[in-house]
């Protein structure tokens, strides 16, 4: 039989049409593949609540061992963790005493310098745990609503650098007001007097010695008194300069030989009197 013939401008038949249907049968394996792989992640976080989920019943359920049932002892987890308390070793026990005896030492001669200024217990000189405070009346100081210091005022806290210069410990330089405002062209408020005084006797400090890096001056206006503003007794306590000599380092307890838990000392409260012992010079 004679084969008949395609007619004259007729198209050619394409044969790869089944690429096409392959091609997407491919993505949509490659698409399948994809899903199942991220079905099968295992999240982490729901794998540990989930295992310990399963640890926590089985510590709880009851076993039957021979016709016996034996239950478990619950588990207690305390509130609070004991923290086991090191004992110190005896390089650093002495490190501790030698900073102990050096603190003691400075107190004891910034109270023999500071004695030309001291009146009416103006001046007081208190040993903490931390450190060594030095409190000191601010009309021993300063004139009123001033920031200058005076020449006896100047002559006592030059012997006071020349005590605290070979040491190492940081020194904060702290300077508080009354309630009284005040309204000055160069005092607007309280603020700017109790950092003026507390800036004039760091800047006395290191003109005689002081390192810098060791000082920081901080004024708190009348932010933190330690008397009544109600009374002129308060007030007049309350405006002050205080000196502390931090030495971070705390005083070991000689029945215990053990140390704070904490890794770092607390801050020492200067504010709270009654929490240290306190030395005020005689008048």
């Amino acid at each position: 039989m004679a084969r008949r013939r395609r007619p004259h401008g007729e198209e050619h038949e394409n044969t790869e049409r089944w690429l096409v249907s392959y091609a997407d049968f491919i993505t949509l394996l490659f698409a399948f593949f994809v899903v199942m792989y991220s079905l099968s992640s295992v999240n982490e976080g729901k794998y540990r609540i989930l295992s310990n989920s399963l640890m926590q019943a089985f510590r709880s359920a009851s076993v039957n061992v021979e016709g016996r049932q034996i239950v478990p002892p619950p588990v207690v987890v305390p509130a609070n963790p004991i923290v086991p308390i090191k004992r110190p070793d005896m390089q650093g026990r002495s490190a501790r005493e030698s900073t102990a005896r050096k603190m003691r030492d400075m107190a004891s001669e910034i109270r023999r310098v500071l004695e030309p200024i001291t009146g009416d217990g103006k001046v007081r000189v208190t040993e903490g745990a931390f450190g060594v405070t030095v409190e000191i009346n601010a009309s021993v100081l300063f004139s009123t609503g001033e920031a200058v210091l005076g020449s006896e005022a100047n002559a006592a806290l030059r012997a006071v650098a020349g005590v605290i210069a070979e040491a190492e410990f940081p020194i904060m330089v702290e300077g508080h007001t009354d309630s009284n405002p005040i309204s000055t062209q160069r005092f607007p408020s309280n603020w700017e007097l109790s950092s003026a005084r507390a800036s004039s006797v760091v800047r006395l400090f290191i003109e005689n010695g002081v390192s810098p890096g060791r000082l920081t001056a901080a004024g708190y206006a009348d932010q933190r008194p330690i008397a009544d503003n109600d009374t002129d007794a308060g007030r007049a306590r309350n405006r002050r300069v205080a000196i502390m000599l931090e030495s971070r380092v705390p005083v070991i307890d000689p029945d215990t030989e053990s140390e704070p838990a904490t890794s770092e000392p607390p801050e020492p409260d200067i504010h709270a009197p009654n929490e240290t012992v306190d030395s005020i010079l005689p008048p």
